[in-house]
C-alpha cells in the first residue's frame, strides 16, 4: 500500500479528509467498478455465443483488458481508504499491509475501533513506516490499545528515523510520542509509543 500525503487532520465532522476518502472509495466501488464488472460479464457471454472465432478472440481480449482496468481501479480505491479499514478496523487493515512488508511484522490489537478519521490518519502513518522496511530487516511489532481516552500505538523494532511520519501524525492529532529502547540491553530495540486522544 503506497503511503499517502494528505495531512492528518482530525476535525469533528463528517467532512474531514478521511470521511471524504471513505466516501470516494465507496463511490468507486459501487459505481464504475460494478459497471465494469457487469460489462466484462456481458462480454464473456457474447464471446461464448459468437460463431466467428476471430471475433470471439477479440471480444475475449477486450474482456481481459476490462479485468485489468477493474483491478487498477480497485487498487486506486484502496489507496484512498482501504475497504478493510472501514469494515474491520485498524488492526486487520495493518495486518494486510504487513503481509507485503519486506520484514516480519506482528500486529497486536483487541479489535478496538477508533473512528474513521483517527484510524485513517494512523493507518497511513504506520503503513508508510512498514513500506520503508528494507529486505531482511529485524522483526517489527505494532500494538494498538486504548487507555482511557487515548489510543496507544506502540511500534517496536523500527529504526528511529523511520518513525518520523508516525510521530508527526501523532502531534498533528493532538497526541504525543515517546521514543526509547525496549527489551534487555542485549536485545534492545527502538520503541516508539504514540498516545493520541480519541472519543
Amino acid at each position: 500500500m503506497a503511503p499517502d500525503s494528505l495531512p492528518a487532520v482530525l476535525p469533528g465532522g463528517a467532512d474531514d479528509p478521511w470521511h471524504q476518502r471513505m466516501r470516494l472509495e465507496r463511490e468507486l466501488h459501487d459505481g464504475p467498478a460494478l459497471r465494469l464488472s457487469a460489462l466484462a460479464l456481458r462480454l464473456g457471454l457474447l464471446s461464448h455465443r459468437c460463431q466467428d472465432p476471430a471475433l470471439a478472440e477479440g471480444i475475449s481480449g477486450v474482456q481481459d483488458e476490462l479485468h485489468a482496468v477493474l483491478e487498477e481501479l480497485r487498487n486506486l480505491a484502496g489507496k484512498l481508504y482501504p475497504p478493510l479499514l472501514d469494515e474491520a478496523g485498524l488492526g486487520p487493515a495493518l495486518r494486510q499491509v504487513a503481509e507485503h512488508a519486506e520484514a516480519p511484522v506482528a500486529i497486536v490489537d483487541n479489535s478496538e475501533r477508533f473512528g474513521t478519521a483517527l484510524e485513517g490518519a494512523t493507518y497511513f502513518a504506520v503503513a508508510e513506516c512498514l513500506a520503508a522496511l528494507p529486505v531482511g530487516a529485524p522483526a517489527v511489532e505494532v500494538a494498538i490499545t486504548r487507555e482511557g481516552d487515548e489510543m496507544v500505538l506502540a511500534v517496536t523494532g523500527l529504526e528511529p528515523g523511520a518513525t518520523a511520519r508516525l510521530q508527526e501524525t501523532a502531534r498533528s492529532l493532538g497526541g504525543r510520542t515517546d521514543t526509547g529502547p525496549s527489551g534487555s540491553p542485549e536485545t534492545a530495540v527502538t520503541a516508539v509509543t504514540a498516545r493520541i486522544p480519541c472519543a
